[in-house]
Parts: C-alpha cells; structure tokens; sequence
C-alpha cells in the first residue's frame, strides 16, 4: 500500500467519560482500516452519535487505549461531547 492509499483508509476514535471514575475522558478504542470501521459500525448499532473530526482524530490516535485525553484537547473533546448531548436530546424530542 503506498502512503498516499495508506492516508486515505478510515481512523476512528472511541472516547469515554464517567465523571465519577476519571475525571477526564479516556480513549476507549481506537484503529485504522478494517478496525475503525468495526468502531463506526458498533457506534451506529448503539446509537452513539458520530463526529468527523480529522484533526481531533489524529491527536487523539496519538494516545494509548485507556489513556485520559491530556489537559491541551480538553476544548476539544468538549464540543464533541456537547454535540452528543445535543444529537442524544434531539433524537429524544423527534422520538427516535
């Protein structure tokens, strides 16, 4: 595979957050190709909203699995949560 193919195969990002364990979110899965399709597919099959963001995406894949989001990409990874939010109480209201 050449690089230019290589950068075009799928990378998905799992986060997690429970504030009553960590008190920051951690990377729960992570993977390129064939694996971050399986993360988007499972995503999808639990209704876990998707964001597509390339950059929080190649910031985050620097992390091990587990491994809390550092201090610097706390910004971040808090308008993806509060796009979750708001997907999870839109999909409430239209009674998805």
């Amino acid at each position: 595979m050449t690089d230019k193919q290589n950068e075009q195969r799928k990378t998905a990002i799992a986060l997690s957050y429970n504030e009553k364990l960590a008190d920051a979110p951690i990377v729960k899965a992570k993977g390129k190709g064939f694996i971050a399709e399986k993360i988007i597919a499972a995503a999808k099959e639990h209704q876990v909203p998707i964001q597509e963001d390339p950059t929080l995406v190649e910031l985050l894949g620097k992390l091990n699995i587990n491994e809390r989001i550092p201090e610097e990409l706390y910004q971040a990874v808090a308008e993806v949560f509060a796009f979750i939010y708001r997907t999870d109480k839109e999909a409430k209201n239209t009674g998805r």
